[in-house]
């Protein structure tokens, strides 16, 4: 097994499952990666000549510059990773549609988002989530403790699922080690982020979306041509049954009666019900409504209804996956049952390396079985833009919380220049960490991939949501309240998260030894529980302790929103105050850079002149334009309008396939 890894050699020469293996050597499948590459770099320094980088506000926010469409297609991007093609079809191929239920749960969050929680965030001034903690509480230790989480879970749940996948399909596609595939990916997605800022981000988030869309509507054709349509997809989907059963439980191998439902059993369900609806939306609120790398996008819009119509066309593109990964996952148990839906772990381990199970190459074994050649690349293209959007909106918010929440606890009177340096300097050390953590993702359970990644947001996420719907909606909370809700609600979640890595989360065929009492809650109703408790305890000590006064809160929580008068900070921003000394100490001595250096900070988009200083009313007038939630009355009414449209097509979905 030397040279090895997830048992696939150097280059996958040999069959492992009795067919043919397809390696990328032809022609047409090569052209397509490298127009793609091509365009998608085009793209991005278009991005990077275009837009004001040289700034906090152009760098992080994109210069509150940008329209609906690429907004909605960047959330999309953003959120759709690789991980999701593996982990969904998996599942799906494993259970059936349930799955598709956690992405249709956000059709009615971003329009919680776009409506209640983006105009607080824009009229607080603020540029990440942390901040808007600080300002409404006051204090460090809040606005520290969830940038050290959000930087934590960014490496644990989102790199290393995004990194784990996206190694199965390219090696199961290339054939190339997964090391040398996944360095080059991080190689050429830090190109673009460290270049183009967020602007980049966007405009190539988007490019990716379409790109995602199509091939993967291509590969859903060739799916339901090749079972006879729907269906014959359903009847054949209950028969897929493998030969070889190890003796094991008909539980184990036989899809599941519910399997073509989404809302199941309270107790007995995979998935149940009432977590479906109440658990998964504390999740999702904690995802769209107060994580980074969400709500930066938002921020970055040119007003209040280019946000909510670019939610409205994420909620869209977001009832396209149930079409594009759970079915076509389900397909694949239906043309690959011995593989995909194996049991005995021998075979399992001789068809994927995983004893646990195959349903994880469900989606690129129909890749590489199905597309022909030309579509084949296309398909690789649109893993590898899931893949590359994913991490370039990860590396480019944790760099933001880096720069805005930690570096400047650090250096107090760090001039912008250097925090732009820091910031890129950050994203390169992230992906040092991300490669050093490749290990670690290869000797993940590869069987539980999807419900890794979901149950650790449980267990970590429910705290913080609780803070941020309450610290909104509720201006009595203050700031002790919040720390012993986060702090006590974050003890409760690694309780359990560390008995269950201890004990294993086992498989069908060898259950974990984990008390029941402890993990045999489901993960969807332990957030529910979590959710709760973090609530009273947030509620109970903020009534026992001082309230704040209502000048500190104007404009920070729902019902203040909408009050005129300045806002006195409970603390002062740290580096803005000095920005004006920094700068004048800099302006001392300025020589005139070298050609290489020169190159290299235009390429870095540190090149530019110095901002004018501007007079106390200009910068009051910036501020009020940024702060600005203003809307059209048309577009206001037309957003509306759409928005309830949206909710009736979540409705409509969710009774149809419930």
């Amino acid at each position: 097994m030397a040279r090895d890894y997830f048992g696939f050699s150097l280059t996958r020469n040999n069959a492992r499952n009795g067919t043919d293996t397809v390696v990328l050597n032809n022609a047409a499948d090569i052209s397509v990666i490298v127009i793609y590459f091509v365009v998608v770099l085009v793209v991005g320094v278009w991005a990077m000549v275009r837009t004001n980088r040289s700034t906090v506000g152009g760098f992080f926010l994109a210069g509150r510059s940008m329209v609906w469409w690429p907004i909605g297609a960047s959330l999309f991007a953003s959120n759709i990773g690789s991980g999701h093609f593996v982990g969904i079809a998996g599942t799906a191929a494993a259970g059936g549609i349930a799955i598709g239920g956690f992405e249709w749960n956000a059709l009615v969050v971003v329009i919680i988002l776009a409506w209640l929680f983006v105009p607080i965030y824009i009229k607080a001034g603020v540029v990440t989530m942390p901040e808007y903690l600080k300002k409404r509480f006051g204090g460090q230790r809040i606005r520290i403790y969830l940038s050290v989480l959000s930087l934590f879970l960014y490496v644990f749940t989102k790199i290393s699922a995004d990194m784990f996948s996206g190694a199965i399909f390219i090696n199961q596609a290339l054939g190339l080690n997964i090391y040398v595939a996944v360095i080059m990916l991080l190689l050429i997605t830090a190109l673009y982020t460290v270049t183009g800022g967020l602007a980049a981000v966007i405009y190539t988030d988007t490019l990716q979306t379409i790109i995602m869309v199509v091939g993967s509507f291509i590969l859903m054709g060739f799916a339901f041509d090749k079972v006879g349509g729907y269906e014959n997809f359903q009847r054949r989907y209950m028969e897929a049954i493998p030969l070889n059963t190890f003796n094991a439980s008909a539980s184990c191998y036989t899809p599941r009666e519910d399997s073509f439902h989404i809302f199941r059993n309270a107790i007995t369900g995979d998935l149940p019900w009432p977590g479906l609806i109440f658990g998964l939306t504390i999740q999702a609120t904690w995802y769209w409504c107060t994580d980074q790398v969400i709500v930066q996008r938002c921020l970055s819009a040119k007003n209040l209804s280019h946000v909510k119509a670019g939610c409205i066309l994420c909620g869209y593109l977001k009832l396209l996956p149930m079409f594009l990964m759970v079915f076509p996952g389900m397909i694949s148990r239906i043309l690959y049952t011995d593989v995909v839906a194996c049991v005995d772990p021998i075979e399992c381990n001789k068809y994927c390396d995983a004893s646990v199970g195959c349903t994880n190459i469900a989606y690129p074994k129909l890749v590489v079985d199905l597309m022909p050649n030309g579509l084949r690349g296309l398909m690789l293209s649109v893993m590898m833009a899931s893949l590359m959007s994913s991490l370039t909106s990860i590396f480019n918010s944790a760099s933001t919380l880096f720069t805005m929440d930690i570096y400047t606890k650090i250096r107090r009177r760090a001039s912008e220049k250097e925090l732009m340096i820091a910031g890129r300097l950050f994203m390169l050390a992230l992906i040092g960490v991300s490669i050093a953590w490749i290990p670690v993702v290869q000797s993940a359970q590869s069987g539980q991939l999807f419900d890794y990644i979901q149950s650790i947001t449980s267990y970590l996420t429910p705290p913080v949501a609780a803070v941020f719907v309450l610290a909104i909606f509720c201006k009595r909370v203050n700031e002790s309240g919040a720390f012993y809700g986060l702090v006590i609600g974050l003890l409760i979640g690694l309780s359990r998260m560390i008995t269950e890595f201890i004990y294993g989360t086992g498989s069908c065929i060898s259950p974990s030894a984990c008390p029941t009492i402890i993990c045999g809650v489901h993960y969807l109703y332990f957030s529910i529980i979590l959710f709760v408790v973090s609530c009273i305890i947030i509620l109970g000590v903020s009534l026992v302790t001082k309230p704040i006064e209502d000048k500190h809160l104007y404009r920070l929580c729902w019902s203040l929103r909408n009050r005129t008068e300045e806002r006195v900070d409970i603390e002062q921003d740290d580096w803005i105050d000095n920005q004006v000394s920094n700068d004048m100490e800099i302006e001392e001595h300025v020589e005139e850079p070298g050609f290489c250096k020169k190159a290299v900070m235009c390429f870095c988009g540190l090149d530019q002149k110095k901002a004018p200083t501007l007079s106390s009313e200009e910068q009051e007038e910036l501020q009020k334009k940024l702060t600005d939630t203003s809307e059209v009355p048309l577009w206001r009414n037309v957003v509306n309008a759409n928005a309830i449209i949206l909710l009736c097509v979540a409705v409509f979905f969710h009774g149809f396939f419930g």
